[in-house]
């Protein structure tokens, strides 16, 4: 689709994209209408092709394999929009490899929006090393972070100074990046608490997300509450609760016997709980 309406007026997928060069405006950044069906469309740009208009889907009717191709076409955009000739779905290593968005020769998108095993990831993670390519995981909906870390979740986990752990995720109905930061789990539960910041999939958006620098917070947890969730987990004889009502049985202790720092001192995701490296550590000095 070449043309579309705004502002009730025919405009082409050309000149807005110059508009665009030129600064003039943001990405889908405007309302963007089918000339046939009213419905909302937006612009996707390429080095390679020429501009054209696609039919936008909200994601309550998307299945996954739509909002993957969705979330690649507005990142792909995106980033050609500041400079960048990105690519979807490049063939590497021979056929090996395909990457969602091939950014530059050194950076690749991977948008996650299926399951995928842990075996799998390492086995593309990799493949991108072996070829000298940063791979950056973006999920989509059925990956978004919540208020319990989920061990599905732990491969998308990433690290740098100015975000400390961080997570990634794209919704294609809002058009935008949305970058979970500063990201601490519980001192023993799943509970987490993160820091947030959503981005527009546009030229300014990705440009301010590459060169974002927060202010990172102390996040604390309350230790009453971590102290309960351990006595309700060794009660209820849960996983957790056994393994851990264990490892105090063989060190003679109780919970009353432990310290306050065991359940009021963060952790990073998936890090092994406080009560556990407690234990071996108080083995070790002994």
């Amino acid at each position: 689709m070449y043309a579309a309406i705004l502002n009730q007026k025919l405009v082409t997928a050309v000149g807005e994209a110059a508009e665009i060069y030129r600064q003039e405006k943001v990405l889908n950044g405007v309302d963007y209408r089918c000339p046939h069906c009213h419905k909302r469309v937006i612009l996707v740009i390429s080095q390679h092709k020429l501009p054209f208009f696609k039919h936008f889907r909200h994601h309550v009717s998307l299945g996954e394999k739509e909002e993957h191709h969705l979330s690649k076409m507005m990142l792909k955009s995106a980033f050609t929009a500041i400079g960048f000739d990105a690519q979807v779905e490049v063939p590497l290593l021979d056929g090996q490899l395909r990457s969602d968005v091939l950014v530059s020769p050194k950076l690749a998108l991977e948008v996650q929006c299926a399951p995928l095993s842990r075996s799998e990831f390492i086995h593309r993670h990799n493949l991108y090393r072996q070829i000298g390519i940063t791979d950056l995981w973006i999920v989509g909906k059925r990956h978004y972070l919540e208020k319990q870390l989920k061990s599905t979740q732990l491969i998308f986990f990433r690290e740098n100074i100015r975000w400390r752990h961080y997570y990634l995720e794209v919704d294609p109905n809002l058009g935008i990046i949305r970058l979970k930061y500063n990201v601490c789990q519980a001192p023993i539960s799943r509970k987490l608490k993160y820091q947030i910041r959503s981005f527009p999939l546009d030229e300014r958006g990705v440009a301010e997300f590459w060169s974002y620098r927060p202010q990172l917070r102390s996040l604390n947890f309350d230790r009453e509450s971590e102290r309960k969730y351990l006595e309700r987990q060794i009660k209820q004889k849960s996983n957790i609760g056994a393994r851990l009502a264990e490892k105090l049985y063989l060190a003679r202790l109780s919970i009353d016997d432990l310290p306050e720092v065991i359940f009021s001192k963060s952790r990073h995701p998936g890090e092994k709980d406080n009560l556990s490296r407690y234990l071996e550590q108080r083995k070790t000095s002994h």
